[in-house]
């Protein structure tokens, strides 16, 4: 999570015994320890909280898909399926909805001299 190898720790714990010296540093470990178990049963306390309020529809959904970031690398940066695509963006008769325009004819524009 922070990425601190083995020898920053250590350098990290001299200079922790020499601010604090030998009797102050396991109180305020302590006391660190329980500050982070506090923060971590809040944290499961709001996630449990957000997957309530979602209702039970949207159980499968990982809070990790609710990050801008997942969501843009998900729908935006992944590779599109180029066979789902049709030709010219047309689509067939078959899967045509009710608002959508119809389709042009193949062949050439009709010419009525009528109307010019």
């Amino acid at each position: 999570m922070f990425d601190i190898g083995a020898g920053e720790f250590i350098a990290l714990a001299v200079v922790a015994l020499l601010v604090l010296g030998p009797e102050k540093l396991p109180r305020y470990a302590a006391e660190a320890a329980r500050m982070l178990q506090r923060l971590r049963g809040m944290a499961g306390a709001a996630r449990a909280d957000v997957r309530r309020e979602l209702g039970p529809e949207f159980e499968d959904i990982s809070l990790q898909d609710l990050n801008p970031r997942s969501l843009v690398r998900k729908h935006l940066l992944d590779p599109i399926d180029l066979d789902s695509l049709d030709v010219m963006g047309e689509k067939p008769a078959a899967r045509r909805g009710p608002g959508d325009p119809p389709v042009p004819p193949k062949g050439p524009a009709p010419y009525d001299p009528d109307t010019t």
